[in-house]
């Protein structure tokens, strides 16, 4: 079942940042994901969220999320982003 990651980031480093968004589109792309949303203007309808940066992403399954952040090859790249933003993280199922 397709499933979407969301991902809210924070950035206080905009250069670091930078090295970590070019280097993961590979990792994403390795796991079967793709970019959906990634940044660009958004406006909140209804409620108290207030996104910072939006990134959106389709993959395969849920498995192939978790595969990705269990990627060796993710570790170091993982822990500059915890380094450079504030991020939340969220795996929900498709409906097909």
């Amino acid at each position: 079942m397709t499933a979407y990651m969301l991902v809210d980031l924070d950035v206080h480093d905009s250069e670091g940042f930078e090295e970590y968004r070019t280097a993961v589109p590979a990792l994403i792309a390795k796991h079967g994901g793709e970019y959906i949303v990634r940044g660009g203007e958004l406006e909140v309808i209804e409620g108290e969220w207030q996104p910072n940066r939006l990134v959106m992403f389709r993959f395969p399954d849920r498995q192939a999320i978790r595969n990705l952040f269990d990627d060796p090859e993710y570790a170091d790249l993982k822990a500059l982003r915890h380094r450079v933003a504030n991020s939340i993280v969220v795996a929900v199922d498709g409906v097909n």
